[in-house]
């Protein structure tokens, strides 16, 4: 089905407390999301990768919650409103350009591979160990999302 033609939910509630119900997978999930926080990465980059992968994937929950501890990291509200525009927007860094390149390619991967031109441009601006750790972010916000968005465990407050 094309979101597009999703009709507007009436309600944003919980629809199953996944966290609740199988609470030993909740709790390993938090400890990856966490383990996530504990990188070279800027918080504010990772904010911005996080909040585009919840974008695409159409995880409201996700949006709101990462955009605002982008907000929150010092990111400037311009970056984070062109987000969905940021190949057309003058307000990113090269490596921004990058992270957010190669944040779109893995979460996009059903519609092909991730190709040698969008990871050598992220290598030429990461580290090994930052590309590692982008990829594990990347993986773990995907995550996020497919379990965020279907079962809307948490309210938007």
């Amino acid at each position: 089905m094309d979101n597009t033609d999703a009709k507007v939910p009436t309600s944003l509630g919980i629809r199953l407390a996944v966290d609740e119900l199988v609470p030993h997978l909740n709790k390993r999930m938090d400890a990856l999301d966490a383990a996530a926080d504990k990188v070279s990465l800027d918080a504010g980059l990772l904010e911005l990768v996080r909040t585009r992968v919840s974008q695409i994937n159409g995880c409201s929950y996700c949006v709101d919650a990462h955009s605002s501890e982008a907000r929150e990291a010092g990111e400037d509200v311009r970056k984070l409103l062109s987000l969905p525009v940021w190949r057309e927007s003058p307000f990113y860094s090269a490596r921004e350009r990058a992270a957010l390149d190669l944040t779109e390619a893995v979460t996009l991967m059903s519609r092909g591979p991730v190709t040698d031109e969008v990871w050598n441009a992220g290598a030429a601006e990461f580290t090994d160990v930052e590309l590692a750790e982008l990829v594990w972010t990347i993986a773990i916000i995907n995550t996020w999302n497919r379990i965020a968005g279907p079962a809307r465990p948490w309210e938007i407050k």
